[in-house]
Order: structure tokens, then sequence, then C-alpha cells
């Protein structure tokens, strides 16, 4: 009869992760990939992202049969494994309309506008702490100009224009 000794040497290494739990994470890398392949040059450029993985973002397109995207969707999702992905899906957040974040922001811009509407100045000394590349002169113009078309009940557009650049503001504050 055959007797087995256990080795424990032999034993495969418990690194604390299912094979599952690797497989979700390498899909959740890909789709990143995917959102990241989705967006314009100028929004990549605001990433801090290798050649390498650039170069693999720009050559995705090109790749139009089934086999070849999966396998190149696969090779994208192990470039960006090597990348910072928590300020990778920060910043994807931030742009997608769709998530938490994007709301918070757009929510927080609309406050901005609302309280700078109010012509209090100590609002607009707030704004320009938060903000101090904004010119105090071009603000005030729009909020009295936006004040101006409420009271005559006018369509918005200096309020727009207002919120525009807000958003310009907090957008390079960001670095979107």
């Amino acid at each position: 009869m055959t007797e087995f000794h256990e080795d424990e040497s032999l034993e495969p290494i418990d690194e604390g992760k299912s094979k599952s739990q690797i497989k979700r994470e390498m899909d959740a890398l890909q789709e990143m990939g995917r959102r990241l392949i989705a967006l314009k040059p100028e929004q990549l450029n605001k990433l801090e992202l290798t050649d390498k993985l650039r170069l693999a973002l720009a050559e995705a397109p090109k790749h139009t049969a089934r086999g070849a995207l999966k396998r190149h969707m696969s090779f994208v999702g192990k470039l960006v494994r090597d990348q910072d992905t928590d300020a990778i899906q920060t910043y994807l957040d931030l742009i997608d309309s769709s998530t938490q974040a994007h709301a918070q922001h757009f929510h927080q811009m609309e406050r901005w506008r609302d309280r700078l509407l109010t012509g209090r100045s100590d609002e607009l000394e707030l704004f320009m702490l938060a903000y101090p590349t904004a010119d105090r002169q071009h603000i005030r113009q729009l909020v009295r100009q936006a004040n101006k078309e409420a009271e005559q009940n006018k369509a918005p557009s200096a309020a727009r224009k207002l919120f525009k650049l807000i958003r310009q503001l907090a957008d390079s504050a960001k670095g979107l």
C-alpha cells in the first residue's frame, strides 16, 4: 500500500484572494480600460499614464475583430494594473455624468452660483479665496447682469455665463 506524506512546502500559498476575487478585479481593470478608451485625447492628457498604456489606448479602435478586441482589452487591463487606479477612477467618476461624484461636483458649482447671485460681498470674498485665479470684476459684472435679467423676467443668460465661468474655474482647479 502506498503512503502519502503531506509535505507543507508543496502546498499552494494562500494569498488571501480567491480566483473569483482576482477575476473580478481584472474585470474591473478592463472596464476602467474601456472607459479610458472612450475618453477624448485632451481628457486623457490630464491623467498621468505610462506611454505604453497611452499607445495601447490609441491602438484600441484599430481592433475590430471580436477576438482581437478581447485580447487587446485584456492587455489594456494588465497595463492599467500598473497605474494609479484610484486617481484614474476619481477622474472618471468626475467626468461621468451618471456617477455620484459628478453630481456632487455639479451641485457644488450650482451652490456657488446661487451664493454669488445673492450679491453679498462676503460670498464673493469666499469664492475668491476658493478660486484665486478668478476675475473679480468679471464675476461682479455677471452677477449684476444676472440680477437685472431676473428683475426684468428675461432669460437668465448672464446666470448661465456665470455658471460656465464657475465650471471652468472648478474644473481647472480639480485638473479636469
